[in-house]
């Protein structure tokens, strides 16, 4: 197995270093691979292939965004609760292409149905199970309106299948998060793992997102693998609550992508009991992994924002609903004022009172309380009468920052999470069909 470094080396970023990534693990019943169709014209890996010969139960959520990529009408179409494949494009969005997108899909399915219908003829195992269609998924990413590569891609997929392995390390999962990147500066993966009765669960979890980043979802693509036997429905339940404060709590520049996925798949390898539900201490356990699996995720997304140098959290307090606590949190959030007084490292609170007040919420100016790092801001109104700027200037260095604001109209809470604006966010949009 090689990794392909052209995945790594960006004009605007250095190489990864091997430590700074989880050591993600084999989940047993998926085989992956990726592998270049040359759709950058550079030869790095755009192509990316899971596959489970046993089946997997899955579940996925899309985006809400009205105009969507034809793949998701794909999938949709489905109505499969166990798939056998997913096979993932970067470069094209197949988005806006029309008659020729959903062609091209229908094309890739049937080809990749038929090759891994030989592959499975010729496995040990023998079996003539056939592959069929519906039992692919698809996720493109990548620019909007240019002509699917359909063809391109086609002729890629006998290697790409015979590629496959079921023998997973920390290497190999870099080399598939690396192949669905696109602005992206360096792979995103996850991992976290629990004990259940004797068992050792799993779930590895790979991403891609820098810009286009806002719910719901955001331009990301995730995949999140595990070995514990659970239905597809309980999946859904449960990939809808992880998201809910990890991919849904995060925004980069407050646009809304046309291909945002984020799917889950269990290989049913350990079982881990019948009849399963939420109430369950088994699956508690589980979703309080799987949510500390998707806010890493998330962040790393948000970390490797398109041109970010600063993190930002900002977290709303004592409001007097979710709905509320969350709609004030995403106006300061997505403020270009905000984002770019942080990257010019200037403690600007003005602006964060703007983001409050154009949120549309009701709130009580006396009685609002700002935060920014550990230095109170405002108070009763004004400004604080602790307030030190020299301090506050020395804080707006670091690159993580912590915006806080306390309403003080109830007990509900949210915290999202952004990144600063810098004129790198333009560069690389100016230029990012080039």
């Amino acid at each position: 197995m090689t990794i392909n470094i052209k995945n790594f080396l960006k004009d605007n970023s250095k190489l990864s270093r091997m430590g700074e990534f989880q050591n993600l693990k084999k989940i047993d019943g998926l085989e992956m691979a990726s592998i270049s169709a040359d759709l950058y014209g550079d030869g790095r890996d755009d192509l990316a292939l899971f596959y489970f010969s046993r089946g997997a139960n899955y579940a996925t959520l899309t985006t809400t965004n009205s105009l969507t990529s034809e793949f998701i009408p794909w999938n949709n179409s489905s109505h499969k609760k166990v798939i056998k494949g997913l096979l993932v494009n970067t470069k094209n969005a197949n988005t806006f292409t029309g008659k020729q997108g959903k062609e091209g899909i229908d094309l890739l399915a049937k080809n990749l149905s038929r090759i891994l219908t030989i592959k499975e003829s010729k496995s040990k195992k023998g079996t003539t199970e056939t592959v069929k269609i519906k039992d692919l998924i698809f996720a493109s990413t990548g620019v909007i309106g240019e002509e699917f590569p359909a063809e391109r891609i086609k002729d890629r997929l006998p290697e790409l299948v015979d590629k496959l392995r079921g023998e997973q390390n920390k290497m190999f999962w870099l080399k598939i998060a690396s192949a669905i990147m696109t602005t992206d500066t360096k792979p995103k993966v996850a991992y976290e793992e629990i004990i259940i009765g004797d068992e050792l669960i799993r779930i590895c979890g790979v991403a891609k997102g820098s810009g286009m980043i806002a719910p719901n979802l955001a331009t990301m693509l995730s995949f999140i693998f595990t070995n514990a036997d659970i239905n597809s429905n309980l999946l859904k339940t449960l990939l809808k609550r992880a998201v809910s404060n990890s991919f849904n709590a995060i925004t980069v520049d407050s646009d809304q992508s046309t291909n945002d996925m984020v799917s889950i798949f269990s290989t049913r390898s350990i079982k881990i009991g019948q009849n399963l539900s939420l109430v369950d201490k088994t699956i508690q356990k589980f979703e309080l992994a799987l949510k500390k699996l998707c806010l890493n995720l998330a962040k790393q997304i948000v970390v490797d924002g398109e041109g970010a140098k600063k993190f930002i959290t900002i977290n709303v307090i004592n409001a007097k609903s979710l709905g509320s606590a969350k709609n004030i949190a995403f106006s300061i959030a997505n403020s270009p004022l905000v984002k770019t007084a942080v990257a010019g490292e200037d403690p600007n609170w003005g602006r964060i009172v703007m983001g409050i007040g154009k949120s549309g919420e009701q709130i009580d100016p006396k009685k609002i309380k700002i935060k920014i790092g550990n230095f109170l801001v405002t108070e009763n109104g004004k400004i604080s009468e602790s307030y030190d700027e020299e301090k506050l200037k020395e804080y707006m260095k670091w690159d993580s920052i912590e915006i806080e604001v306390n309403l003080k109209l109830g007990n509900d809470a949210f915290k999202c999470y952004t990144c600063d604006f810098t004129h790198d966010y333009i560069d690389i949009n100016a230029n990012y069909r080039n």
